[in-house]
């Protein structure tokens, strides 16, 4: 039985930062889906596939892998390649380059 640690980034259509820093313990599937013949569902005999554990930071998710004996791999999270900027900047006095349209 293995896990992943990790934190999940904001969706796409999100603007802010809100729920965005929890670190989720999730466990790695020990067997692979299958589909229902009759209805055409996908199911899997892997009762831990549906848990996911949310922590409030990464040491106690790491503490609790540690604690139960599960083995983990803990993914860190990208760091944005971009700076946030606002709309007012656009039109700051001290700009450095000339806002034209």
């Amino acid at each position: 039985m293995s896990a992943r640690i990790y934190s999940p980034s904001k969706t796409a259509m999100q603007s802010g930062k809100a729920k965005t820093g929890i670190w989720v313990l999730e466990f790695d599937r020990a067997s692979a889906r299958t589909v229902e013949p009759l209805m055409g569902y996908t199911s899997s005999s892997d009762p831990l596939a549906q848990v996911r554990l949310k922590f409030a930071t990464r040491d106690e998710a790491v503490a609790y892998a540690e604690k139960h004996g599960i083995a983990y791999h803990l993914d860190e999270p990208n760091q944005p390649k971009r700076r946030a900027v606002s709309y007012s900047d656009n039109f700051k006095y001290d700009r450095k380059t000339p806002w034209t349209h």
